[in-house]
């Protein structure tokens, strides 16, 4: 009787192993099934991108070719800023509505030899912004196609001077980064 306890005892643990065995053999299942629909998903992501920069290299490559110009600047390198400082501070002419106007005014460029330039060249186009912000109207600077045109305006001013003095390239962007009447 013994005997047939200490049988028993051991069928019970082989049964044991085999249900580890099974159990062992679904996580692998499951864990290379995860394996393969993440390779799956990953290959699907990566071929999508491949093509993707294909045609950019394709289009890029076409619009060397047709001469886009701001391809060629973003080729000169990152956009670099400066700001004109201190802010201008100019007085508007009588009767337009307020009396002075004071505005921040950053430039952007792209290479830094103009950076320099705009540096050097700094009074002469603080006195020409000075000339230009004291000849505006209060009245069409209150709308924001008057602020636009002023901004147009100024931009065109800097790049008049750097085509003038030689200057490195040009200015790709003005912005004003404070804008008061008073």
């Amino acid at each position: 009787m013994a005997e047939e306890k200490l049988d028993e005892d051991l069928d019970l643990g082989d049964e044991q192993q085999g249900g580890s065995k099974k159990k062992l053999i679904i996580i692998i299942a499951a864990a290379v099934l995860v394996l393969l629909l993440g390779g799956g998903a990953a290959w699907f992501f990566m071929s999508g991108d491949e093509e993707a920069a294909t045609e950019t290299e394709q289009s890029e490559g076409e619009k060397k070719e047709s001469g886009d110009s701001k391809e060629s600047a973003e080729e000169a390198g990152p956009a670099l800023y400066h700001s004109l400082d201190p802010v201008f501070v100019a007085n508007l002419p009588p009767g337009s509505g307020a009396k002075m106007l004071q505005i921040g005014v950053d430039v952007m460029m792209r290479k830094p030899e103009l950076l320099d330039f705009i540096k050097l060249n700094d009074p002469m186009i603080r006195h020409q912004l000075l000339n230009l912000f004291s000849t505006q109207s209060a009245k069409e600077l209150r709308k924001r196609s008057g602020k636009e045109k002023l901004q147009a305006a100024a931009l065109e001013t800097i790049q008049n001077i750097i085509k003038e003095q030689d200057g490195p390239g040009k200015v790709e962007a003005l912005y004003f980064t404070s804008f008061v009447m008073q």
